[in-house]
């Protein structure tokens, strides 16, 4: 049977990651967090004390790239893959609003962003994988054989994003979780380096108004099509 390449692409709090679970999972490919390797790297700095509020020693992260190591681990229980710094389990404590608010800087450093997508065509490269981020159909699989974009309003992510640190235990206000979607937002979309772009190829996809359960459908029926054409 035909294994295809599947990139998802799209703003933070669109749901990427929930489908592309999803998708790995009905058709038994491999499913590759992007972002949480990127929050992988900034929970790195963040405990270092290379990022702050008031600084970023960028020359400092950049040095110790090479003592970084990434890796994901499938948890049974929970039925999808854990992230893991240095052998260490930081699936929790990446998932953070205070990771978030860095998050989109560290991103933007080219040197950071050289080093994960060379991890990340690593690990698809023998095709069957479903692999979302900022700059999948793009940068890191401009030949993938379906690439879609996920949108929707900055104040229905940002209704998502609060709930999901709320059922979590967060102390978090709505109002500082909009201004981190909106501030990630423009940081991601104005970057130098692989800056958030749909690409030309890209079916875009706002679930603004979709439950899950039609977004995967929807998404699901595009697959087919993609094998069926295979």
């Amino acid at each position: 049977m035909n294994k295809i390449t599947i990139a998802i692409d799209g703003f933070s709090s669109t749901g990427k990651s929930t489908v592309a679970k999803q998708l790995a999972k009905h058709l038994g490919y491999v499913y590759v967090d992007t972002g949480a390797m990127y929050r992988a790297v900034t929970f790195y700095a963040m405990e270092n004390g290379l990022i702050g509020d008031k600084d970023f020693n960028v020359e400092a992260l950049i040095y110790k790239l090479p003592n970084i190591e990434i890796s994901f681990k499938f948890n049974e229980t929970l039925g999808f893959a854990e992230v893991y710094l240095n052998g260490i389990n930081i699936e929790k404590k990446i998932r953070t609003l205070e990771v978030s608010g860095f998050v989109s800087k560290v991103a933007a450093v080219s040197e950071v962003r050289q080093k994960l997508v060379e991890q990340q065509q690593e690990m698809g490269k023998n095709m069957g994988v479903v692999m979302d981020g900022r700059d999948i159909g793009t940068v890191v699989f401009p030949k993938a054989d379906l690439k879609l974009f996920m949108t929707a309003s900055t104040e229905t992510r940002a209704k998502r994003r609060y709930d999901e640190l709320i059922e979590r235990g967060d102390q978090v206000k709505y109002v500082d979780v909009l201004k981190n979607v909106e501030e990630r937002d423009y940081l991601d979309s104005n970057r130098k380096d692989s800056p958030l772009v749909k690409a030309k190829d890209a079916i875009e996809i706002d679930n603004s108004n979709l439950t899950l359960q039609q977004q995967f459908d929807k998404i699901l029926q595009l697959v087919n099509k993609t094998l069926e054409d295979c």
